[in-house]
């Protein structure tokens, strides 16, 4: 029993679902779930059917994350096992090949992993909506402007701010 709570506590500092984890959460939720019926029964409140329906949910969600968490796990280990397989040693004896920036001499053997499939590009190309266009606005007719068009650049906007302040402050 005291190997089962250090193995607890060990699989709670260990990444994915552990058996030991899984087991204490399936018995903490088997005595959550008798705890919830005594009460029912004691008091016949529904608030204890809500209660055991949203933890009995719960337990089968939590059963059922870890179960594709451990699928998942295999599938990758499966292909990781595959694509070590794949890999065909590849000689050549006439020239020297550059695989990944290093070359290789005639009597090295190279080798060469098929791309990952879930790294495919799309050839596709996606039309982008145009958000907006660029306008120029006219400048109100000050006497010194004669109706022109902003340039597209702020700073000389800014520039224009700046001398008409200090005219003010003259």
């Amino acid at each position: 029993m005291a190997s089962f709570f250090q193995d607890l506590w060990e699989s709670i500092f260990t990444p994915g679902p552990t058996p030991t984890l899984l087991i204490a959460t399936n018995v903490t939720f088997a005595a959550l779930q008798v705890v919830l019926a005594a009460l029912l029964y004691a008091t016949f409140s529904v608030h204890f059917l809500i209660l055991s329906a949203l933890s009995g949910g719960l337990w089968a969600a939590i059963n059922w994350f870890a179960r594709e968490l451990k699928e998942h796990q295999q599938q990758e280990e499966e292909k990781a096992r595959r694509a070590k397989a794949a890999q065909i040693p590849v000689t050549s004896e006439d020239s020297e090949t550059e695989v990944e920036g290093v070359a290789a001499s005639s009597a090295s053997i190279t080798r060469r992993e098929p791309p990952p499939k879930e790294a495919a590009v799309s050839k596709e190309v996606e039309a982008v909506e145009a958000q907006g266009e660029l306008k120029h606005r006219l400048v109100p007719d000050d006497g010194q402007s004669q109706g022109a068009k902003s340039s597209v650049s702020t700073e000389d906007e800014w520039e224009r701010v700046s001398e008409n302040e200090n005219e003010k402050d003259k």
